[in-house]
């Protein structure tokens, strides 16, 4: 409807600009949006206070002289009010309304479906954590978004994937190999002394308590740069191996895992810089080379290869890009820790010298979390262990609460994570407040079924009937649906869905409280079965979104 609507306004403005009562000029953008008090209509639009600059009128007087050359073709609106200083207020007719009850009962699971990404192939590359330690509560959050993004994504259309970076070498792959090799060590009762930012969680010493346990002293006698790497690699296999089970548990899957060795046994890294070096986007300084992306509207150049040969993170990620790029997507998603924000304008550098489409990259950034414990903030540090991880919060509140949670909130505003919140089986818990919704309407057809009363289809119920006001806002949630998905798919923020469904389960709840659905009246049990079936279909594909279960009781 928005874009009816939008369609409806700009045709108006153009015929007042022909008969000469509004100005000729670009219009401003157009946006048609849902007032916050729906008593000032089902839809608004501010644009006459947008034109007031250019017009040199009053906005009000704007607003009037939109409206009346407004023409309503197919006789779905019932008035148009201009409130305030000139706001165009819409209020459109029940059988508007009704129109999509009927869409969504034929559709079905389908519906709510559309076609933004209609033949477009989309690259979603997500949470992609280090292997250096178990999953915590922030990996949580990137993974539960990224996930639900990329639903989202293919429910307008898109062939999506998923994809997941592993940092297998480098740095931190040193570290973690030092950090085991230490533990091993004192497993023999060795003095040694422990890397100053060495891993000091508890799983390295289990890792190093298994590496004794399965092979021996072996280690013991062996080249200590050897044994790093080959600790490095074992740890990091196992690791992987515990996030990759903490995700199937979370209910995140992958298609691919991208392993940045990849890049260097493949050749595509070096042959990548020698590239750059060619087009005069690299130089020497110091004993390391640069890459000038201050030519790009960076703040500093960028390193790529260390004056001791070792080449940097950055120039990794200047080659997986690219291949990404070579894969041909129509959009790339990187989903980032908001630590990450300064690496934003090096990989725009980046994409730009190779001469690649910035527009279909984009960052997100996912901002942390604070977990609380009785009204206690958590101290959280991966490299000093000090972390509750993502595998104890899942079983101490469950995969839907702690999805859910991490979704409340805008990805780029930090979030507080209640634990008694979400342990809490009632209506302040916000997602079995939704979820309640789908196993009321589970028990109510299971009530019908035991009186032996069918559930109907919209051909065989007259929806007139349904003229309570609480009726008509269940309705018009139901038929806002597709539009709102295909909103957060436009603005890439699937967040938006938590507020949706809070919305349409205190309208459902109050409803329910006050109105029968099964009564001595037929018909309009017929009706209002009809209406309930609906809006389950729709919570129930809603919570698919957010990778949540719809139960059929609680």
């Amino acid at each position: 409807m928005k874009k009816g609507l939008n369609e409806i306004i700009r045709r108006a403005i153009a015929r007042a600009q022909e008969r000469g009562e509004l100005p000729e000029g670009a219009l401003p953008p157009l946006i048609v949006g849902y007032p916050r008090d729906e008593r000032h209509g089902d839809y608004a639009t501010n644009v006459a206070m947008a034109m007031a600059s250019h017009t040199k009128k009053a906005p009000r007087a704007i607003a009037e002289t939109i409206v009346r050359f407004i023409e309503d073709a197919e006789g779905i609106i019932e008035r148009i009010e201009v409130a305030g200083p000139g706001f165009i207020n819409f209020f459109l007719k029940e059988a508007y309304w009704h129109y999509f009850l009927r869409e969504a009962d034929r559709q079905g699971e389908r519906y709510g479906a559309g076609e933004l990404g209609k033949g477009k192939r989309a690259l979603v590359e997500f949470l992609s954590a280090n292997p250096t330690g178990p999953l915590h509560i922030g990996h949580g959050r990137i993974a539960a978004f990224g996930d639900s993004l990329a639903n989202l994504l293919e429910k307008v259309g898109y062939k999506v994937e998923r994809e997941y970076y592993v940092n297998d070498r480098g740095t931190q792959m040193q570290l973690l190999g030092q950090s085991v090799y230490s533990r091993y060590l004192e497993e023999w009762e060795r003095a040694v002394a422990f890397p100053p930012d060495g891993y000091q969680g508890a799983y390295i010493r289990e890792i190093a308590h298994d590496i004794k346990k399965e092979e021996g002293d072996k280690y013991l006698s062996a080249p200590k740069e050897d044994v790093i790497n080959l600790m490095g690699e074992k740890a990091a296999h196992l690791i992987l191996g515990w996030i990759k089970d903490d995700l199937e548990r979370f209910r995140v899957r992958f298609d691919r895992w991208y392993r940045e060795t990849d890049l260097y046994s493949s050749g595509l890294a070096p042959r990548l810089l020698e590239e750059l070096r060619g087009k005069g986007y690299l130089y020497e300084d110091g004993g390391a080379l640069w890459f000038k992306s201050t030519l790009f509207g960076d703040e500093k150049d960028r390193v790529v290869i260390r004056g001791n040969d070792a080449t940097t993170y950055f120039a990794s990620d200047i080659s997986y890009h690219k291949d990404k790029y070579d894969r041909g997507y129509d959009l790339l998603l990187d989903i980032w820790g908001a630590d990450h924000h300064g690496y934003i304008p090096r990989m725009e550098a980046a994409v730009q010298a190779l001469g690649l489409d910035k527009s279909i990259f984009k960052v997100i950034l996912v901002q942390l979390v604070n977990l609380l414990r009785d009204k206690k903030q958590v101290s959280m540090s991966t490299r000093t262990g000090e972390f509750t991880s993502l595998k104890e919060v899942i079983q101490e509140v469950g995969v839907d609460a702690c999805r859910y949670f991490f979704l409340l909130r805008r990805a780029d505003s930090p979030l507080d994570f209640d634990l008694e919140l979400a342990k809490k089986e009632g209506v302040e818990n916000p997602v079995y407040y939704v979820q309640y919704v789908h196993a009321r309407v589970t028990s109510i057809f299971k009530k019908a079924a035991e009186k032996g009363v069918e559930i109907p289809t919209f051909d065989n119920v007259d929806i007139a009937l349904l003229r309570l006001p609480e009726e008509r806002l269940l309705a018009k949630r139901v038929a806002i649906f597709p539009e709102f998905v295909e909103g957060m798919a436009l603005a890439l923020e699937p967040h938006r869905l938590t507020s949706y469904l809070q919305d349409l389960a205190g309208i459902f709840h109050s409803y329910y409280n006050k109105h029968r659905i099964i009564s001595d009246d037929r018909e309009l049990t017929k009706a209002r079965f009809l209406l309930v079936k609906v809006i389950q279909g729709v919570v129930r594909s809603a919570l698919g979104l957010l990778g949540i279960a719809a139960p059929a009781e609680m």
